[in-house]
């Protein structure tokens, strides 16, 4: 428990009880125990110079040189108007349509929600094909609802 450790400041030895700088009152600890204060507001590193209280540099800084900027943390991050029509909705990212490239919100995003008027078809050509089966299976299933020519509902089994 009494090995010799050697001071990292002043580099003499002490035992276990007395190795910390304010047990030994080291006369180098200033060059080791440094603590840089920083500023609340602004979040800057604050120099203290030997001798000087912590608490009134950062005072004195927050008094005369600080950069705080209150109009900063209210900064408003939805931004991104959408471009539908009638729409006032915001985004914090732009969302690009794929065809006409307008900026939309995220509920006018896909090119049949906001009438988009970027190519011959709605949606892409993937899109467009999958719209395509889907409405010829719905009409080719053995369960689909047809509607006859003379309007009465009928079911297919």
């Amino acid at each position: 428990d009494f090995l010799p450790l050697k001071c990292d400041a002043c580099a003499e030895v002490f035992c276990k009880d007395h190795i910390r700088y304010d047990d030994h009152r080291c006369s180098s600890a200033y060059k080791k125990n440094v603590q840089v204060p920083v500023c609340p507001l602004c979040n800057a590193p604050i120099p203290v110079q030997k001798g000087e209280i912590p608490d009134v540099v950062v005072g004195a800084h927050m008094d005369k040189d600080c950069k705080y900027n209150p109009a900063q943390q209210k900064q408003r991050i939805f931004t991104n108007k959408c471009l539908k029509p009638g729409c006032k909705r915001k985004e914090m990212m732009k969302v690009l349509c794929e065809q006409c490239g307008g900026n939309f919100c995220i509920k006018h995003r896909h090119p049949l929600d906001h009438d988009c008027k970027g190519r011959s078809h709605p949606s892409s050509k993937a899109g467009y094909a999958a719209m395509m089966r889907a409405s010829h299976n719905a009409f080719q299933s053995p369960g689909a609802i047809g509607v006859p020519s003379n309007g009465n509902l009928q079911h297919n089994r």
